[in-house]
């Protein structure tokens, strides 16, 4: 397991918020009532930038590394300058790592200190990442934490977690799937998941 923070990762497993996200929900409820804020738009457009915007760049890094070889070993050598020559980049983004699953082999993303987390690929961190229970879990018992979301490993497949930091921030690149090989880079990215991206999703082989 990568894990090089070097700072206190002291958690507190019985709360569920934050001390930030109790204030930043504070703040949320206060400017609603005032009607300085919609909820309902900024709920989409959280959305957005969680689930669609974000989760899609990174999925468009993923396919060009299954079908490019050039840009698959680019990666490999220099994420970060991979990833910016697609056109992002930036804030949160400036260090990153591409750790590649094979069969031998599975990776899965935390943060054991806080959430730390790649936006320009991904979007905005989801919640369950942020949670003392996951960046807690995914250290001590990843494989149990993999069945909570559903992914059953085999056996022989070993689970590497790679701690997030301030400094690095990785991007999972998942197997590509079976039955994809006749599948352009567009159609390969709309089968990519955000959770694939971390490690804690498969990506589904295509319908036929």
């Amino acid at each position: 397991m990568a894990h090089d923070h070097d700072h206190d990762h002291g958690d507190h497993a019985g709360s569920h918020l934050g001390a930030l996200d109790l204030r930043v929900r504070a703040l949320e409820t206060v400017l609603a009532q005032k009607g300085y804020i919609d909820p309902a738009a900024l709920d989409i457009l959280i959305d957005t930038y969680q689930t669609r915007i974000g989760p899609r760049n990174g999925a468009r890094v993923v396919a060009k590394a299954w079908t490019d070889p050039a840009f698959a070993d680019w990666l490999r050598r220099d994420a970060t300058a991979a990833i910016a020559s697609l056109g992002y980049g930036g804030r949160q983004g400036e260090h990153m790592v591409a750790v590649w699953c094979t069969p031998a082999e599975h990776h899965m993303v935390v943060c054991t200190l806080c959430s730390c987390y790649p936006w320009p690929v991904l979007g905005l961190p989801p919640t369950w990442y942020k949670s003392a229970p996951y960046r807690s879990r995914a250290v001590r018992d990843p494989r149990g934490v993999l069945a909570d979301f559903g992914v059953a490993l085999p056996e022989g497949t070993s689970i590497r977690v790679w701690d997030s930091t301030a400094e690095v921030r990785y991007l999972v690149i998942p197997m590509r799937p079976a039955g994809s090989d006749d599948l352009g880079e567009d159609e390969l990215a709309a089968l990519v998941t955000r959770d694939s991206m971390i490690g804690t999703g498969l990506v589904a082989s295509p319908r036929r």
